[in-house]
């Protein structure tokens, strides 16, 4: 489950993301064009832009020119008008008929998400995780090229790893700093990450994917996005027994009543 995490009164909260405030993001222009008027697009929206991105991407590879809302809501998962809303932030509205030019909407949601330049990323833990995630070839296409392997294992420090040596963790502010890491992903064990991350911080670091299970403290111009698979595994769970239920024709009330 990926969550993002916020403030509160000063504290930090967890913030479910259809009901997350709105988040300012930047003016889209398209091929010199008068830029947009700046949105303010809810968090759940850009997490479907980003599905909207990958979508479209493959439909380009294809060499599909347009695209119908239909199509594209399909192939993404949810429904036209939900999906003709969310483009619609970006000034999209496609045409009657013909629907929307893949490249054109294509460019408009990389501009948003602020994929026009790259994103160096570090990654701290070079255990099965972190191994995986620095050998995985689909990041620097993305934009998001790893530029930065962190461990304390003392057998793996100067190992390259796709390519990379790997620092030890103390050197993790001095490396950010030299190398412009503005993504840290910490893959560690959870009584490491706090402090992998305050390195991170302070070597300049803005955004922090966290695969560890613990929440993490950051100032208030840190953005840190949580992975937590075993909260994913028991969502599932959690439609699996209602299925269940379903199809017994029953379910469990609030009380722990059984309705039948």
């Amino acid at each position: 489950m990926v969550a993002r995490r916020g403030r509160r009164n000063g504290a930090r909260v967890d913030i479910d993301a259809d009901n997350a405030p709105t988040a300012e993001m930047p003016a889209v222009t398209d091929g010199g064009a008068d830029p947009v008027r700046v949105k303010s697009i809810p968090e759940a929206a850009v997490a479907r832009l980003a599905v909207y991105l990958r979508v479209l991407s493959a439909m380009a590879e294809q060499g599909a020119t347009t695209v119908a809302s239909e199509e594209l809501s399909a192939a993404a998962g949810v429904n036209s008008a939900k999906l003709r809303k969310d483009l619609s932030y970006l000034g999209s509205y496609g045409t009657r008929g013909v629907g929307y030019e893949v490249q054109v909407l294509v460019g408009q949601i990389e501009r948003t998400l602020g994929l026009t330049r790259q994103h160096k990323v570090a990654v701290v833990g070079i255990g099965n995780l972190g191994h995986a995630l620095a050998n995985y070839g689909g990041f620097p296409g993305r934009g998001f090229p790893v530029e930065a392997l962190f461990d304390v294992d003392a057998d793996l420090i100067g190992v390259p790893v796709g390519g990379i040596p790997v620092s030890h963790v103390d050197d993790i502010p001095k490396v950010c700093a030299e190398r412009g890491i503005s993504i840290g992903v910490v893959a560690t064990p959870p009584t490491a990450a706090q402090s992998v991350c305050d390195r991170l911080v302070s070597g300049g670091v803005q955004c922090i994917l966290n695969f560890a299970p613990v929440v993490l403290q950051v100032p208030e111009h840190v953005e840190v996005r949580k992975v937590d698979l075993a909260v994913e595994l028991q969502i599932l769970s959690f439609h699996v027994a209602r299925r269940a239920d379903e199809k017994n024709g029953s379910h469990k009330v609030g009380n722990g009543m059984v309705v039948r």
